[in-house]
């Protein structure tokens, strides 16, 4: 490693043009349609994952659209009750496990190795392994819905209601299995993330000089790793009811109905800020960027995050206020639920604080970002009201909750999301977004979003209960949901001008270069888009925005530029510790992927697919990390490199 004496610029001209050469053949994935299977590349998978998770995004966006088409005015017969059920199950279960949870890690697998200055994810044929699960079990859910086999029980599943008493067929056998593949997706891509952010961090990017977007991503990640597994082994033992004849949620029998609620919201509360936390971390590295200074408050901000994870454990109760919960539960989640809104404020003013001190340079990403402080303002206050126990009984299954439940995940997520992807698409691509579509798409989204969502809060404080899917005349309903279904075809419009815009763009747009927004973190020093080993020479980190305050204190040197070789730092302090050789990409993440498809889809037709598919899976899996004779050659190469 060089030292600040004898430093050599990150990417300057002593990286000569054949080692630059060298090292992208080296970290390249294959060409063709070998490398669309075996690709390797965090780049690459992340996209492929974010456009994935698009796509289902606009299929429960056009499910939704459905959905309020039926409830534009009074005994509507657009569709029937039962796919009306459908359209509800399917709509939420899209939006929270194919689109919320895995777009945000998409684009942390994306943006953390350059954030951190690292080449690669750690173990990368993992991370392409959870990508093709992520995509199989969504493919399996929609399938099961075109022809006919749609879940109808609600994207919650409450059971008995998703038992084998009152749901037959298969629906909810697929939603059920569909749960495992997405949570084990991941929970891999936590493992993924997790170890890449511990481990291979740029020498003297320690703990407190980690962009605070990377922090976000570390305690989602562990939060995914503690709260998964509850959904897992409840949505399993749910199948298992169904499809084996066990009794885990049939009180005749000794189950416990109320068992399946604590599971499914002891992740589902988490999962509302494995949902909310990462786009904090976008918010704080878009407005220093915009405000042209540090964030106010790195510290608080830190530990507001790991606060916010902490509390949201204990959470989960208050969306069982209805049930027979005891009053002293209820008095403590209520307390936990207030509680949760002090670390969320402590964000909030560190945020205002970095505006209110900076030199603001108004555009797109910043204009997502300054609504998601009106929307989050609005969603956390209806958030405080529902975890009071006695407003909460009154407007509980009513469309009150859904107007909370959307200004949190929606308004909370969506808009720094699509802020973020304003702010990286130079990165993603080497292209800006056009500004004018951009103001288009914004104010669409904005309005839209608002006239949706906000009257929803009346028409539930007026007694209009969630799930109908029609109602009588006379209610004085028709109108605000008329209001209702022109916002949501607004939001439509605002989607499809912001395709157009990425359409267009990526082979129209300005030119970006490096780093079009002067923005202090290290992504930024890589060329846009990124090279295949994303730095030419790992750099040396020696503060908090190394682009900002000439952070960049030297580069790593000795590292093979033939073999995929990369170096590990120190969990904490991110002292150079060992040299690593990463895999080649691989054919055997795919097939492994496609067993483990084949085992869960046809264990809903029988159980007994678990015993005789676990072979293929298994033999994928050995083959998947048997030894080549390139991998050992080039490991012995490198032992013997002095």
């Amino acid at each position: 490693m060089d030292g600040a004496g004898g430093a050599r610029p990150l990417d300057g001209p002593d990286a000569t043009t054949s080692a630059r050469a060298m090292l992208a053949e080296t970290w390249r994935d294959p060409p063709g349609w070998r490398g669309w299977l075996c690709a390797i590349n965090h780049k690459t998978i992340s996209l492929r994952f974010m456009l994935a998770t698009f796509v289902f995004f606009l299929l429960g966006g056009l499910l939704a659209l459905a959905m309020r088409l039926q409830l534009t005015r009074p005994d509507n017969q657009l569709v029937g009750p039962t796919f009306y059920n459908q359209l509800f199950t399917m709509h939420g279960t899209t939006m929270m496990f194919l689109f919320a949870v895995p777009v945000m890690q998409a684009v942390a697998g994306y943006l953390v190795p350059l954030m951190i200055g690292a080449r690669s994810v750690a173990f990368p044929r993992l991370n392409a392994y959870a990508y093709w699960v992520f995509v199989f079990g969504g493919l399996f859910l929609f399938g099961g819905f075109l022809l006919g086999a749609g879940p109808d029980a609600g994207w919650f599943a409450y059971v008995p209601l998703s038992g084998p008493d009152y749901s037959t067929g298969k629906g909810v056998d697929i939603w059920a299995q569909m749960i495992t593949f997405t949570e084990l997706a991941a929970l891999l891509e936590a493992i993924v993330l997790i170890t890449t952010i511990l481990k291979l961090r740029a020498p003297g990017m320690t703990l407190n000089r980690m962009p605070l977007f990377v922090w976000a991503v570390l305690v989602t990640q562990f939060m995914v790793i503690f709260a998964m597994p509850a959904v897992m082994f409840g949505s399993t033992a749910l199948i298992l009811d169904r499809l084996v004849g066990t009794h885990f949620y049939n009180p005749a029998r000794g189950g416990d109905v109320l068992l399946w609620q604590h599971l499914f919201w002891f992740f589902g509360h988490p999962e509302v800020y494995l949902i909310f936390i990462p786009p904090l971390g976008f918010i704080s590295t878009i407005l220093p960027t915009f405000a042209r200074r540090p964030v106010f408050g790195y510290p608080a901000m830190v530990l507001a995050l790991v606060a916010i994870a902490f509390l949201a454990f204990g959470l989960w109760a208050h969306h069982m206020y209805a049930t027979s919960m005891p009053e002293m539960g209820k008095r403590f989640f209520t307390a936990s639920s207030l509680a949760i809104a002090i670390p969320s404020g402590v964000q909030i003013f560190c945020w205002l604080a970095t505006l209110a001190t900076g030199r603001l340079r108004w555009s797109t990403p910043l204009c997502f970002v300054l609504a998601f402080f009106f929307i989050l303002v609005l969603g956390g206050m209806t958030g405080v009201m529902l975890g009071s126990v006695s407003l909460d009984l009154q407007v509980h299954d009513t469309y009150f909750v859904v107007a909370h439940l959307h200004y949190v995940l929606f308004g909370g997520a969506v808009f720094p999301l699509f802020g973020a992807f304003y702010y990286w698409f130079p990165k993603f691509t080497g292209r800006l977004l056009d500004e004018t579509l951009g103001y288009w798409h914004f104010w669409l989204f904005f309005i839209g979003f608002n006239l949706t969502f906000f009257p929803m809060h009346v028409l539930g404080l007026e007694g209009m209960p969630r799930r109908v899917w029609t109602y009588p005349a006379g209610m004085g309903w028709d109108g605000m949901n008329l209001w209702a279904t022109v916002g949501d075809g607004m939001l439509g419009a605002g989607v499809l001008i912001f395709l157009f815009n990425v359409l267009r763009s990526r082979r129209r747009g300005v030119p970006a270069g490096p780093d079009p927004w002067a923005a202090g973190t290290l992504e930024w020093r890589s060329s846009s888009p990124p090279p295949p080993h994303n730095f030419d020479c790992l750099p040396v980190v020696a503060s908090r925005d190394p682009l900002w305050d000439d952070g960049v204190r030297g580069s790593v040197a000795g590292l093979a530029a033939d073999a995929r070789e990369v170096l590990v730092t120190t969990a904490v302090d991110a002292r150079p510790d060992l040299r690593v050789l990463f895999p080649n990409p691989s054919i055997w993440p795919f097939v492994s992927a496609v067993a483990t498809a084949v085992l869960f889809v046809a264990s809903v037709f029988t159980p007994w697919a678990v015993v005789w598919l676990s072979a293929p899976v298994a033999a994928a899996m050995i083959l998947w990390f048997w030894p080549s004779r390139r991998a050992t050659g080039q490991a012995i190469r490198l032992e013997r490199k002095p």
